[in-house]
């Protein structure tokens, strides 16, 4: 059996995120069924997380498993031209038979982007904050979320899982060119985690709480006791590490 493995962007606006489900349009849908009028076959194709309604994706990893040796330079060609036009495959590879999109990535980042001006070509993909934005002030904040720590206060309560433990690796803010970029890395995340560390964060800094609020978020076990999710709009899937 072959397995290709595809890098995938795409801007999440009109899709209620990744996962398919019934009745309403996703990515995983639409690329599944591009991939089955190629190859006149059904798929299962493996993404390595799901992202949420209206978040967007500049490296989606994704792999499927078929009978057909596909030459990756024209299918990868074909398969652009018939899915829509807010979904790109940035690469194909032929991998290992045993590759496995989601259970082998070692880690996964987002960025989420802040607009500091109220701008017409930013308005989809970025959140237009007005208030002063200090990423010193953020860096010295994001430094007590790095490590292993049970992060139930920071995910959406209808989560699935039941481990709530992650390993943050990366947290940090910079900005360039009228826009603030918060990028964390991380083992795994859960539902909704990366828009209400933002929120959180932010909120944080505008009422200028220190490290001693976040660590107390923690122990709370309790999204009550986050602050509110930045909207969905400014966060990217980045990059899936193998």
């Amino acid at each position: 059996m072959n397995n290709y493995r595809l890098i995938i962007r795409y801007d999440g606006t009109n899709y209620a995120g990744w996962q398919i489900q019934k009745n309403i349009p996703t990515v995983q849908q639409k690329i599944s069924d591009a991939v089955e009028i190629l190859l006149k076959e059904k798929i299962s194709l493996i993404g390595s997380g799901r992202t949420d309604a209206g978040v967007h994706a500049l490296g989606q990893t994704a792999n499927f498993r078929t009978e057909y040796e596909i030459n990756t330079f024209r299918f990868t060609h074909s398969l652009n031209a018939i899915i829509p036009n807010d979904i790109s495959i940035v690469k194909m590879e032929k991998v290992p038979p045993e590759f496995h999109s989601r259970f082998d990535a070692k880690s996964r980042s987002y960025i989420y982007l802040i607009s500091k001006l109220k701008s017409p070509f930013y308005y989809r993909y970025s959140y237009y904050y007005s208030k002063a934005i200090d990423c010193t002030g953020l860096n010295n904040l994001s430094k007590a979320l790095i490590g292993k720590e049970d992060i139930t206060s920071f995910a959406r309560k209808s989560t699935e899982s039941e481990n709530k433990t992650c390993n943050v690796y990366e947290a940090y803010w910079k900005e360039s060119k009228g826009l603030v970029i918060f990028k964390i890395e991380a083992d795994r995340f859960l539902h909704g985690m990366v828009r209400t560390i933002t929120g959180t964060l932010l909120q944080a800094a505008k009422e200028n709480l220190g490290v001693d609020f976040l660590k107390g978020i923690f122990s709370c076990m309790d999204r009550k006791a986050a602050g509110d999710a930045v909207p969905a709009k400014g966060l990217f899937l980045f990059k899936v590490k193998y």
